[in-house]
């Protein structure tokens, strides 16, 4: 199993395994590296819906998308689509899926399945480079703020994606969501610390409205995207990614009009958030 850093901070390529019957030693290397990391990226996988689900069940729990398209026969995997008449796709923006859970999803294991013939790539971004990068000022800010976070101005009746020709696709959207987290979480395998908010979901601060939050959130939102902090994922037909939520942002780039592009995705349980 060889390992190739993708970026200078964020990402790396693992090569010489096979995901569907990876050993336990090289299961514990995988984890690793995209606890570290934040994302790993394998190519050439021959990924059955079934052997996505068993080795999904070797990181621990699923959680069952509530927003997604589900398969029929495999509920446990979400579908991620763009048909090619539709102009909006799933995740063009930066964020970090599930922070307005109270347990945020450990991450994904997504599986390029319908791909356009150039286009549709991943952005990553790596949030211990980003509190890194921070000034100390800046660091000492944010020490020991919480941030709520939620998805119903995206997901709900009315939400962003409504207004879309997304939305005919969705479900869940008579669900409430929030959730308060650390601004600054320690990653619980790492240790690493993490800037934890994103422009999705990260609505303002404790005791903050708002208006009062958004100077702040805006210059943490700004420096968790700078280019050192970055990696780009190309997708090719037998390409799967895993990434951890904890430690990366990510954003689906939508340069693909006129194209389909289907993702199968399992989601990974987590555990609570820690500062």
């Amino acid at each position: 199993m060889r390992t190739t850093p993708m970026a200078p901070q964020c990402g790396v390529e693992i090569s010489g395994v096979r995901l569907a019957t990876c050993n336990d030693a090289e299961m514990q290397a995988i984890k690793q590296a995209i606890y570290e990391r934040g994302v790993a990226v394998f190519r050439d996988q021959e990924f059955t819906p079934e052997q996505h689900i068993d080795f999904a069940h070797r990181w621990g729990g699923i959680d069952i998308n509530n927003y997604f398209p589900l398969q029929d026969e495999y509920p446990e995997i979400a579908i991620v689509r763009k048909a090619a008449d539709q102009q909006t796709n799933i995740g063009g923006a930066w964020h970090t899926d599930h922070s307005y859970d109270q347990i945020p999803a450990m991450g994904s294991i997504l599986v390029a399945r319908l791909l356009p013939p150039e286009g549709g790539d991943t952005l990553f971004a790596h949030m211990g480079a980003a509190y890194d990068n921070l000034p100390d000022e800046l660091k000492a800010e944010i020490e020991g703020l919480e941030a709520f976070h939620t998805a119903d101005h995206v997901y709900k009746a009315d939400g962003l994606y409504a207004q879309t020709d997304m939305g005919r696709d969705l479900r869940g959207q008579d669900m409430k969501t929030g959730a308060v987290h650390p601004v600054v979480i320690r990653h619980p395998v790492t240790g690493r610390k993490l800037l934890y908010v994103n422009s999705a979901f990260t609505i303002h601060f404790v005791g903050q409205t708002r208006e009062e939050s958004l100077p702040l959130l805006r210059r943490l939102f700004d420096a968790a995207v700078g280019e050192d902090n970055q990696c780009r994922v190309e997708w090719r037909p037998g390409t799967v990614a895993i990434w951890d939520n904890r430690t990366t942002w990510h954003n689906a780039l939508n340069d693909y009009q006129g194209h389909a592009r289907e993702m199968h995705r399992i989601t990974l349980s987590g555990e609570a958030l820690a500062a």
